[in-house]
């Protein structure tokens, strides 16, 4: 009996003992440690080089070249305006062909006369010019007597370049001064064509073979000195330029020293365009020549007028002619609608020559006054 209560305790114990290991976590094994891609030797990747997906690094940014600028070469200045003649006679044909038509009548009666004088008013030459130009003519027709169509149109070339004044100086003062270059002032009211003169006047002297730097001060008006860094562009020639607004006289005085320093033969000042009823506009005009003078002689102070403008382009020029020493006229826009006889007319009144004459709106149409080639574009073949 006892060995049975033996038996029963220890199969209690043994159930206990079973369920208790039945009721206690599993124990796992630790797994061996996974090698990572790092841990290679040399610090290679795990995954094989051939199957390894290629990472292409970002395109490096290479600059755009720089557009490279083609230095033009402009014609040189000489017999530019016989090149340009065609363009002239088809201005000025209506002019001339009156005139030859009147003068070549059998009887030039009163009426005549007083239709030829008011042909040379109408083409702005000045009633005190017209009116001797035609008793100069009607003194030569009548010691002449018969006349062909060629003693005519002699006659009156001979009386037109005379009053244009053939014997005037029309020649550029380009010429330095020992180590200074020559100063050209270029003077004018808005709207005469006075920056695009500027650029035009540079080709023409780099033509000829000299050396230019463009003084940008009119630095009223924002769109000038942009325009005369284009036309310095394209011939070479140094353009000094500041901030809209800025000092002009400070910017020509800057225009002429980068001038000494490289040594140029020639300095532009395009000046801003001043209304000639503003006196202290004007006066700074003055400013700007003197304190140009403090380093170096202004050789040439050139007046733009637009032909077209007549009696209030005259206007202009007797203000402007008071407050610098003009000493030359260009003349722009002698192709448009503009008279032959505003180049007596302006000579006469400022006692300067015109000196150069645009007629068009290409480059190289800007060219120097030859009175002898303009008359004969004035009276055709």
């Amino acid at each position: 009996m006892e060995y049975l209560i033996v038996i029963a305790a220890l199969a209690a114990v043994a159930l206990i003992v079973g369920g208790i290991t039945l009721l206690r976590p599993r124990r796992t094994r630790p797994r061996p440690p996974v090698e990572r891609p790092t841990e290679r030797t040399g610090g290679a990747t795990a995954v094989d080089e051939a199957e390894a997906p290629t990472v292409e690094a970002p395109p490096t940014e290479v600059p755009a070249p720089r557009p490279t600028i083609e230095i033009e070469k402009p014609p040189p200045g000489a017999g530019r305006l016989v090149r340009l003649r065609a363009r002239l006679a088809r201005s000025q044909n209506t002019f001339g062909k009156t005139l030859l038509g009147l003068l070549s009548r059998d009887t030039l009666d009163e009426d005549a006369w007083e239709e030829i004088e008011d042909t040379l008013i109408t083409a702005d030459m000045g009633a005190a010019v017209a009116r001797q130009v035609t008793d100069d003519l009607r003194t030569r027709v009548q010691v002449l007597g018969t006349r062909s169509p060629e003693d005519v149109r002699g006659l009156l070339k001979d009386e037109l370049v005379k009053q244009i004044g053939p014997d005037l100086d029309r020649s550029l003062r380009t010429e330095g001064h020992g180590d200074r270059p020559a100063v050209l002032m270029v003077v004018g009211v808005n709207g005469t064509g006075k920056t695009t003169t500027c650029g035009k006047l540079g080709r023409v002297l780099v033509g000829d073979g000299n050396t230019v730097v463009l003084g940008a001060a009119d630095t009223f008006r924002a769109a000038a000195a942009d325009q005369l860094e284009t036309w310095g562009t394209r011939v070479g020639a140094q353009v000094v330029r500041r901030d809209e607004g800025a000092d002009p006289a400070s910017v020509a005085f800057d225009a002429v020293k980068q001038g000494i320093e490289s040594k140029v033969n020639v300095v532009i000042i395009d000046t801003a365009g001043r209304l000639h009823t503003k006196t202290g506009l004007m006066d700074e005009l003055g400013k700007v020549k003197r304190v140009v003078e403090k380093q170096a002689t202004v050789d040439e102070v050139l007046l733009v007028l637009d032909a077209t403008t007549g009696q209030n382009g005259m206007q202009q020029a007797r203000v402007f002619a008071e407050v610098v020493n003009v000493t030359g006229v260009v003349l722009t826009k002698l192709d448009g609608t503009a008279k032959g006889g505003i180049v007596v007319q302006v000579q006469r009144e400022l006692g300067v020559p015109v000196k150069l004459v645009g007629l068009g709106e290409g480059p190289d149409d800007l060219a120097p006054f030859e009175p002898e080639a303009f008359v004969d574009a004035i009276l055709g073949d």
